[in-house]
């Protein structure tokens, strides 16, 4: 490995760690976020439509955790197919969670997300809705829990796609 190759190395290794420490802190500081918005909505403003203020933030939060990790998924793929001569880091986490599939955490933190937005939910299903408010308000959160699985399923295909992408480029460089 070259000088330059080493530097660029331990500069993706470095974004790996703090994007996922800043992942971690993103979904604690959202969902405290989220509670509070939550609670004070219920108390300030007791009709069914204010549930969807906190659910933007609960969607925001849930957004850069998924992007982060989509970043953080994508670099350690590049060093898999140009830093790493055939094992290393990388090769062996891949080989992990495809030997054991089950043997992780939920990177996306996918159901707090799910929970929350269900909790969510409950201040509007209180405030006696008509069934048109109560209606628009399901859907809108039932829209997030589809758009966290959709992001959850996406996540779970993207590091043999992105494997696949980066050995195609290195072939045609």
């Amino acid at each position: 490995m070259t000088p330059s190759d080493l530097e660029e190395y331990r500069a993706l290794r470095d974004t790996i760690r703090e994007r996922g420490t800043t992942r971690v802190w993103i979904v604690l500081v959202g969902l405290s976020a989220w509670a509070a918005l939550a609670v004070t909505t219920f108390a300030l403003a007791p009709f069914p439509a204010a549930t969807v203020l906190p659910l933007l933030v609960l969607a925001a939060a849930f957004e850069i955790v998924f992007a982060l990790h989509t970043g953080v998924e994508r670099i350690g793929r590049y060093l898999q197919v140009f830093h790493e001569e055939g094992s290393g880091w990388e090769h062996t986490a891949m080989a992990f969670a495809q030997e054991f599939p089950a043997g992780g955490g939920d990177a996306l933190f996918a159901n707090f997300f799910r929970i929350a937005a269900i909790l969510n939910v409950v201040p509007a299903a209180l405030s006696r809705p008509l069934p048109v408010e109560l209606a628009f308000v399901g859907i809108v959160h039932a829209l997030f829990v589809a758009r966290v699985e959709a992001a959850r399923r996406q996540a779970g295909r993207q590091r043999a796609l992105d494997l696949e992408r980066f050995q195609q480029l290195k072939r045609d460089a």
